[in-house]
């Protein structure tokens, strides 16, 4: 008798949990969802994307529309290529898309999802934009540093011209980009370079280096995991351990460098790195500038601010010793506004409108981060006509906005005039940085440090290709579109880096 209770009891159950999903399933069906390709059960749509994302992503939309619906794995996507439709995002629905997926990359590598880039939106988030905007990206805070920029970009020239004053000698620049941006960042935060000389501790640097590297990697890898859950338990949680071990490492590290400048402000050594500001901010208002709030801070700005600024050069060169006739150009114009008696200071950025024309049209074309990062609906709402529900992970191709035919004359040509006359008001048909209210706050010092590093090697430097061979523009794998196969160039020293960076030392 109890056992055909217990039957009866889980047939009943049984048949809530199939009418309940058949409910759900009528209600969704009843949704007007944006166009979507036919797809299989479980995978969904993850057959039909390939490498490289946002080119497969930009295909399907040719045919199913500027907005359409994809199921990666168990999750709902929304895919946007449209200018239009990322405008109405961002505008109207500004608010409701302004959170961003859980994944367990923001879990382990986010501080459970409490930093800047991956917090939901609400007072936290306020909070820690407030911080980045006044304390860290502001004006007043990237000019105390203009210093550290100007010497980092020297060093660089210097690191340059070894083999190249008496003439032609290849160099790769891809590293050599990767070191720049990264001693800047580092310099900023913590007071300290981890490439090159000048470096205190070679075993600190050496294992900072690796798990930076190795958090860097991560950060732009897909867990098919929180697609397909069931990968999860198939693999034994290994991801989950790897990604772990890497955030503890990076967690100690940071923790380290704060402990570090907590101790020499206490012996009143005299310190101005953003962690020793933000150090003092923490002693009049310790709820808001906790330990963690810093790390997370400075994390976000070493995974967001060093691989996208030194991938976005690698593109702007490649480009210029492609296109031989922009490069003459963008000498003249240096050669006129500021000469060669003197190295270009960030202040001349002003004066060198068509190099800034050259930063642009490579962010156009080459967008650091060409799907941006993900958002998802707190609620169901609106885009293009069709209906999005809440926590769809909203994705907005960048890349196939800026080659959009419709908004751009000759979109796939690298064509940096098309900034200089304003056609179509260009700069504001670009999103390199994002829109709306999480659009990226460091996209002021990415462009400063892109737009002197740029400017600077023009002026000190002739580029060539290493043969007659245009530079392979093919695109590898991560979340920031580096290049397939690393920058090599023929560079000769111009005269005014033996008149003026050696002569001044």
């Amino acid at each position: 008798m109890q056992d055909t209770a217990i039957l009866y009891s889980s047939l009943s159950l049984l048949f809530i949990i199939l009418a309940l999903k058949l409910l759900i399933h009528s209600r969704k069906s009843r949704k007007n969802l944006p166009p979507s390709p036919p797809s299989l059960p479980i995978l969904g749509h993850l057959r039909l994307i390939k490498h490289p994302m946002h080119r497969s992503l930009h295909k399907l939309s040719q045919k199913y529309g500027p907005i359409m619906s994809l199921r990666f794995g168990s999750r709902p996507v929304t895919i946007v290529s449209s200018l239009t439709v990322a405008e109405e995002c961002f505008t109207k629905n500004d608010i409701i898309l302004a959170n961003r997926p859980k994944l367990l990359i923001g879990k382990h590598l986010g501080y459970n999802y409490t930093t800047l880039p991956q917090s939901p939106y609400g007072d936290h988030w306020r909070n820690l934009r407030r911080i980045a905007a006044i304390e860290v990206f502001s004006s007043h805070r990237l000019n105390m540093f203009l210093s550290i920029r100007r010497e980092e970009i020297r060093q660089l020239l210097k690191k340059l011209s070894c083999g190249s004053l008496q003439g032609f000698s290849k160099v790769q620049l891809k590293t050599m980009f990767s070191e720049l941006t990264f001693n800047i960042m580092m310099r900023m935060v913590a007071g300290k370079r981890y490439y090159g000389d000048e470096v205190e501790d070679e075993e600190e640097a050496r294992g900072f280096r690796k798990t930076v590297k190795e958090a860097v990697s991560y950060a732009g890898v897909s867990n098919p995991g929180d697609f397909l859950p069931i990968l999860n338990w198939i693999d034994g949680g290994d991801f989950q351990k790897k990604i772990s071990r890497i955030s503890k490492n990076v967690d100690g590290f940071l923790q380290g460098l704060i402990d570090e400048h907590r101790c020499k402000k206490s012996n009143l050594e005299s310190m101005n790195t953003m962690i020793d500001h933000l150090l003092t901010l923490q002693e009049s208002q310790p709820e808001y500038y906790t330990d963690q709030i810093i790390k997370g801070l400075v994390l976000a700005m070493l995974l967001a601010g060093t691989d996208t600024s030194s991938v976005t050069l690698e593109w702007a060169m490649s480009n210029l010793v492609n296109h031989p006739e922009i490069l003459k150009k963008a000498r003249t114009e240096l050669d006129t506004q500021i000469g060669q008696a003197r190295l270009m200071d960030e202040p001349d950025l002003s004066k060198v409108p068509y190099v800034q024309s050259i930063v642009s049209e490579t962010l156009r074309l080459y967008p650091a981060a060409p799907l941006l990062l993900p958002h998802m609906p707190s609620d169901d709402c609106t885009v293009g006509g069709y209906d999005v529900p809440r926590e769809t992970i909203l994705l907005v191709n960048a890349w196939a906005i800026h080659r959009d035919h419709t908004l751009w004359n000759d979109p796939n040509d690298f064509k940096p005039e098309r900034f200089l006359n304003d056609e179509s008001q260009a700069h504001k048909l670009i999103m390199p940085f994002g829109l709306g209210r999480r659009t990226c706050p460091g996209a002021g010092l990415a462009q400063r440090v892109v737009g002197l590093a740029l400017g600077s090697l023009i002026q000190c430097f002739e580029w060539e290709r290493i043969g007659e061979e245009m530079v392979d523009m093919a695109e590898g794998k991560g979340i920031t579109m580096p290049k397939a196969e690393a920058l090599e160039v023929m560079c000769r020293a111009r005269p005014i880096v033996n008149n003026v960076l050696y002569g001044s030392d």
